[in-house]
């Protein structure tokens, strides 16, 4: 692992960029590889964005990167640059992941142990609301919406819904 100086020092160099891209800098590592620096930058869309990061935007903010850490030189010798988005197994912990989430299905356990299972459909404030759906088809059904304080939340996950995805309603908009 790098030290925290020259990690801020990468830091420092690609947020901006990041940010004006309109995207969040989700992680960075910066560790040794043999001769070699790997400096790994996990992006996101922004909190109320919904959908997912397309590859050509990723491309080009990579390419920015780049250039930005070749003029700035905040990595000594030669590196290796990897830029990647979170991925749908990343476990919802902040705010902003949840508000990202929207229009998905999210698997929640509460800290009382208890289970919690539906769509997404708001975050406001730091509550969020799940609307039902059918646990073994993922299919939403008439009913009341539950409401769970993020504060309750212990662990939570978004479920792939392969069937959204093969019929072209993909909640990411990536079909």
């Amino acid at each position: 692992m790098a030290p925290a100086t020259s990690t801020q020092r990468v830091r420092t160099v690609v947020e901006p960029v990041v940010t004006a891209a309109g995207l969040v800098l989700e992680d960075l590592e910066v560790s040794p590889a043999g001769r070699r620096t790997v400096v790994r930058l996990t992006i996101d869309l922004g909190d109320d964005a919904v959908g997912g990061l397309d590859l050509d935007t990723l491309a080009v903010v990579a390419r920015g990167v780049g250039d930005a850490l070749d003029e700035a030189s905040p990595v000594p010798g030669e590196y290796t640059l990897e830029v990647g988005t979170p991925g749908t197994d990343r476990p919802l912990t902040e705010l902003r992941h949840f508000k990202r989430a929207r229009t998905r299905l999210v698997r929640l356990v509460r800290r009382d142990g208890s289970p919690a299972f539906g769509r997404l459909t708001a975050v406001i404030d730091d509550t969020l609301t799940l609307s039902p759906v059918l646990p073994a088809t993922g299919r939403d059904v008439a009913g009341e919406p539950t409401y769970i304080a993020l504060a309750d939340i212990a662990s939570a996950s978004v479920e792939v819904e392969l069937s959204r995805a093969q019929a072209g309603d993909d909640a990411d908009g990536e079909s």
